[in-house]
């Protein structure tokens, strides 16, 4: 087959972010390269420089909107100087500058449909920009069978064919690291049980919940532990700073290196994930399973898809509930033995060698039918 000439964007990408999006275009971006495609990778400068000539980082203001004129035209002036076989934009944000660079085709990824689960703004703004992009687009990737029925559902007149379902993927550096998570709770000094979440603080997560549920196990189980990773968002920072502040006995670790998540994962006795909206995919369970963790997680459709029977599931916004599964699978070593056991066998269908493939067959399907 031949090989093509490729131009990704994302607004950001590992190490600047560790968001599943982010993370699963830095992967199709390795996978892509190795196979020996001819792949330029454009994002915005945030905080880190990245010493890889083929990842484009144009320099913005990192403040709230601020960043969009500089991300756009930096977009558009590169497109318009450069010929490529396949653009592909990652979310929305990252594809309306491709339109106003002029391209005619082009790819797109929806990894959710967040503005249409949940108020995130009382302006419409990102439920028209999905609509205008799902649109215009040649070919959609979404993350999950539930997001393209959801496509359908929520965007009329949108061709079923042209809609790929594109599973995320995990590095293989996903694994159990007993002795560097030993190290990390004998820094933190924990002691007894520990229950974890990492991903990004933001309102629809149910972290929350999960604080609530935690205190609630405790009653049960003394000597559980917390562990929240991640920072929050704009709008949760105030209540973030608040829960440090109330929770004294709960560990906020904030932003956790890319190369040490790992090492949290395998911390847990039990990863949680709760959110009641806007999720694609969800793959900080597949992660955290993968690191020989048990995952407890909400009962919305896309991680019943993703995760199959290999997880427990609870309804969002029942801390009481969620508490009793804690306290439940704590108690139970066959049923997290059980768990962890099947699940390793399960995820292989989540690696980047299966996706990127699938990945490439839209690719040269894209490339052929011109």
């Amino acid at each position: 087959m031949d090989k093509l000439n490729i131009c990704l964007i994302s607004l950001k990408i590992p190490p600047d972010s560790l968001d599943g999006a982010a993370k699963f275009f830095r992967g199709i971006f390795d996978y892509l390269k190795d196979q020996g495609h001819n792949v330029k990778l454009l994002t915005a400068q945030w905080h880190n420089k990245l010493n890889d000539p083929d990842i484009i980082q144009i320099k913005i203001i990192k403040k709230r909107f601020l960043w969009i004129p500089h991300f756009y035209l930096g977009v558009i002036k590169y497109l318009k100087s450069h010929k490529f076989d396949i653009i592909h934009g990652n979310s929305p944000k990252a594809t309306i500058p491709v339109i106003l660079s002029n391209k005619k085709r082009f790819i797109s990824t929806i990894h959710d449909l967040g503005p249409f689960e949940t108020q995130f703004t009382k302006i419409p703004i990102e439920k028209l920009m999905i609509k205008y992009i799902a649109k215009k687009s040649t070919f959609i990737t979404t993350c999950s069978n539930i997001i393209k029925k959801q496509l359908n559902h929520y965007i009329h007149n949108l061709h079923d064919e042209s809609i790929y379902n594109l599973y995320s993927a995990i590095e293989e550096r996903f694994k159990p690291y007993p002795k560097e998570a030993n190290l990390i709770k004998t820094k933190l000094g924990i002691k007894g049980k520990c229950i974890i979440y990492v991903g990004r603080i933001a309102h629809y997560k149910g972290v929350d919940n999960i604080i609530e549920a935690y205190y609630l196990a405790k009653k049960e189980v003394p000597d559980l532990n917390l562990v929240i990773g991640g920072l929050p968002d704009y709008k949760m920072e105030q209540e973030y700073q608040q829960w440090k502040k109330k929770y004294k006995d709960i560990y906020f670790i904030g932003f956790i290196p890319n190369d040490k998540i790992p090492y949290y994962y395998s911390l847990g006795d039990i990863f949680i994930t709760y959110s009641y909206a806007s999720e694609g995919f969800g793959l900080t369970p597949i992660e955290a399973i993968a690191c020989g963790t048990p995952v407890i997680c909400s009962s919305l459709p896309v991680f019943k898809e993703v995760l199959d029977d290999n997880a427990i599931y609870v309804k969002p916004k029942s801390p009481k509930l969620l508490s009793k599964e804690i306290i439940h699978l704590l108690n139970n070593d066959d049923k997290r033995d059980d768990l962890i056991k099947k699940a390793q066998v399960f995820i292989k269908r989540y690696s980047f060698k299966e996706v990127g493939q699938k990945l490439e067959k839209i690719y040269y399907n894209y490339f052929y039918t011109k």
